[in-house]
Formats: structure tokens, sequence, C-alpha cells
């Protein structure tokens, strides 16, 4: 609306100042119409300004003339780095844990907890309410695809990792590497709760996973099993019965 008065505004000068009459008078009176119209003008272009706003500055564009990348997050799980080779920064690390496996309630997602926490209101002592455990590797099945030191019943660390360049993050079950554009950030291979446990979640646990100083030991809490492949719905194949499934992490 702004916009079609002032440009009627300008059509209308333009008029006055080609109109030129012979007599002295009407000169004068046409002059004082022009001042006028030009000052009604310009408090018309500077209401325009104050409704509309000034214009912002252009977002910065990819080299592909995308939008910007942005940045991302994701959980590396079993380590307490993040990989050195796609760029990633170290938020912190901490500690792997969740619901205890014998609780219905609770939350279903395992969570990275950093090792210094902080308390706002508390009370001290068990009132009932849901608890957050520790987590630790459960590899006693004969059937653990990691390679190198013993990890059964040790407690499992985390990293959070943060990527500057690339916005989207994408967890693939059953696949080592990522889509033609996307980065490997880790891969390894998937774990959650044991089947006759409460439900979780699944998560793609590094496939070189450190474990917590001193943290070996029977307490249980939130567990994390190798996941197998079950043929029926899934297809077989191209899965293969009972074969342990890998994961891998991408971003970009």
């Amino acid at each position: 609306m702004v916009a079609s008065v002032y440009c009627f505004l300008v059509v209308v000068l333009a008029g006055a100042q080609a109109f030129q009459p012979d007599d002295g008078d009407w000169r004068v009176e046409n002059r004082q119409l022009q001042q006028m119209m030009m000052t009604f003008a310009e408090e018309m272009k500077t209401l325009k300004m104050k409704v509309e706003g000034p214009s912002g500055e252009r977002g910065e564009r990819d080299v592909a003339g995308n939008g910007s990348g942005g940045s991302s997050v994701y959980i590396r799980w079993g380590r307490t780095t993040c990989p050195g080779d796609t760029d990633a920064s170290l938020i912190y690390d901490g500690i792997a844990g969740g619901t205890h496996f014998t609780h219905s309630g609770g939350g279903a997602n395992y969570v990275c907890l950093p090792k210094d926490p902080e308390w706002g209101v508390f009370t001290d002592g068990n009132q009932g309410t849901p608890y957050m455990h520790g987590a630790e590797y459960q590899l006693a099945y004969g059937n653990s695809p990691f390679q190198g030191g013993a990890l059964h019943d040790h407690d499992v660390p985390c990293a959070v990792c943060h990527v500057a360049s690339r916005g989207s993050k994408l967890m693939i079950p059953a696949r080592l590497s990522c889509p033609s554009g996307w980065t490997r950030e880790y891969k390894g291979y998937l774990m959650t709760e044991h089947y006759s446990h409460y439900r979780s979640e699944f998560v793609c646990m590094d496939e070189d996973p450190e474990t917590r100083p001193a943290g070996q030991g029977n307490a249980n809490g939130a567990l994390f099993y190798p996941v197998q492949a079950a043929c029926g719905s899934l297809p077989c194949p191209n899965y293969v019965q009972g074969r342990e499934l890998t994961c891998v992490v991408c971003t970009k």
C-alpha cells in the first residue's frame, strides 16, 4: 500500500514539473505545489522504511550455491575422543548412562553424562523416582564383534562431538560406508538392550571401543548388547540369521 502511494506521488510530481503555465502567479503556486509534493514524498519514503524495515544482509552460501551448511552434534559411543580426520571437535567426554535394565519406567534412551555434574535444588536419599544408572558392555555370549581386550562388564565411555561445517547427521544400521557426498564420522556395531529386558534404543558403538578406568565389575545398570539379524520379515538374503549388525555415523 505504501509503495503504491509513493509511486502515485512520483507520477504526479513529474506531471507538475512538466506543466509550466505562462502566468507568473501560476508559476509561483506550481513551485509551491512541487515543494509540497517533494516534502510529502520524502515523508512517505521515511514511513515506508519504518513499516518494511531495512533490508537484511544476504546469507552466506557454500561453493555449491546452497545455503550455509550449518553444524551438527553427535555422540560417539564407546570413545572418549572425536575422530581426528573429520574436523570434529570435542564438546565433552563422559559416561554412558540410562535406565536400569530391570526397570519398566524411566527413559528409553541412552545418554552421555558429563563427569562433573552441577547440582541445583536436591534431596539426598532414594525417593523412588526414576534413576540414572551407568552403562556396561555385555559381551559374555561368545559373539563379541570387537577386537582387542576384554570388554565384558566394563563401564562404557562416550564423547559428544561437534561438526561446524556439516548440518545434517545420520546413523545408518547395517552399513560401514556413507552415501556419496556424506562424510563418515565413525563406524562400528549396532548395540542395545537384551531382547528379554525392557526396551531402549539402538546406538552405534565405535568399532574400537574404550573402557572407563576402574570401571570393571558386574554392577549392571543400563546394558549394551550386540544386535543380531533375525530372518523372517527381515529378508535373508541379503541379511544372515544371527550375524552381528554393523553401523556407521555420517554427516553432510
